[in-house]
């Protein structure tokens, strides 16, 4: 017989893991905006399907276990039996009619929320009409802290972004360096954000509330720390919160952004009163300092075939990312390779710091003496 004390140890345990668990943020289970809840009843669904099976399949195991066990003397023997079309019929039908309906949902579901969709109901009861009007964030993602744009505002903002409850929300996501995922799990999935890319999410919030923002993607040292505040606020509120942005912010130009840009770990929240024009579209086409060449230009030297032995002339432009250059400048940015010619291609003239390649001299007969081997 246990012991009082032991007894009411293994209880408090008992009772702390349940506390425990009840504190669990199940914000994926209960979310906030309508993507979200469409891909929370997703899951819900895909897991009752496969239980249908699961279930059965470890209660027969159990069930034979016992019904057959040694011990049983009034259990049926019959060594003869091999087959029986009833029972095949059974086991097989059964799981594929599972695959049959979970490869039915994953078709629709594929389709209807996929995130460059434009989002034609706001719930399950109200639909979008062309009434109302969308609004617009441009992500960025820096190292270690998110940019929002809001270009119908001209504000911008850093580590914090709101959006009005009930408006559809047209995201435009791009990334400065390595790859991130942005993901609000109240919202919608996740989805990448990734340099000289966008990719689109479409998503909307159902209740107002302050949710959590992340990178579901590891991109460096300062990843554990990257994350953002995102509010639910009624348009009122939405409407003093981008008042608070205008009152509060500074400017955001090519300058101050690429100071932000450079990494940095538990980036405070930071408010930007007006942008420059472009900016984002600068940030997408990789272009934001002063000479580089922009994607849009890249691809259409592509398209046109090429630019011919001139374009070593554009090294330079292309240069993206130097942020372990040393704070060098782009006049005294090290070459791709080393060292710098300065010479154009296929040029006869030696390059600089480079002596010419002198011929081998003739090889000596080989010497066969081991006493003379060094």
């Amino acid at each position: 017989m246990p012991k009082p004390f032991n007894l009411a140890g293994r209880s408090a345990t008992a009772l702390l893991l349940l506390s425990t668990l009840t504190g669990c943020n199940m914000v994926v289970m209960s979310p906030s905006g309508d993507i979200a809840a469409q891909q929370r009843d997703l899951i819900v669904v895909s897991t009752v399907l496969m239980l249908l099976i699961i279930v059965p399949v470890i209660f027969l195991t159990l069930f034979f276990a016992w019904r057959y066990r040694q011990s049983n003397m009034a259990a049926k023997y019959d060594p003869e039996w091999h087959h029986s079309t009833g029972l095949e019929v059974i086991i097989w039908s059964a799981p594929l009619a599972i695959i049959i309906a979970l490869g039915a949902i994953t078709w629709v579901s594929t389709h209807k929320l996929d995130p460059y969709r434009p989002l034609d109901r706001l719930d399950a009861e109200r639909p979008v009409t062309e009434e109302m009007k969308p609004i617009t964030v441009e992500v960025v993602a820096l190292d270690w802290k998110w940019l929002f744009f809001y270009p119908e505002y001209g504000i911008a903002t850093v580590n914090e972004m709101a959006a009005p409850v009930d408006v559809p929300i047209n995201f435009k996501i791009t990334a400065s360096s390595v790859m991130n995922s942005f993901y609000v799990p109240a919202l919608a999935g996740m989805i990448y954000a990734m340099p000289g890319m966008q990719t689109k999410l479409h998503a909307v919030i159902n209740k107002a509330g302050e949710h959590e923002g992340l990178s579901s993607n590891y991109s460096g040292d300062g990843f554990s720390h990257m994350r953002f505040k995102f509010h639910g606020l009624d348009q009122a509120g939405f409407d003093q919160w981008v008042a608070k942005v205008k009152q509060n912010g500074t400017m955001l130009n090519r300058d101050a952004y690429l100071k932000l840009e450079k990494p940095s770990i538990k980036e405070p929240v930071r408010y930007f009163a007006s942008v420059d024009n472009g900016l984002f579209e600068a940030v997408l086409n990789m272009c934001v300092r002063e000479g580089q060449m922009c994607m849009k230009e890249m691809m259409h030297i592509d398209m046109m075939g090429g630019a011919g032995v001139e374009s070593h002339e554009n090294r330079a432009k292309l240069e993206h990312d130097n942020r372990h250059a040393g704070g060098a400048t782009e006049a005294s940015a090290p070459a791709a390779t080393f060292p710098e010619t300065g010479n154009p291609a296929k040029s006869e003239e030696p390059a600089e710091g480079v002596k010419e390649e002198q011929p081998a001299p003739a090889a000596e007969p080989m010497n066969h003496d081991m006493h003379k081997t060094h």
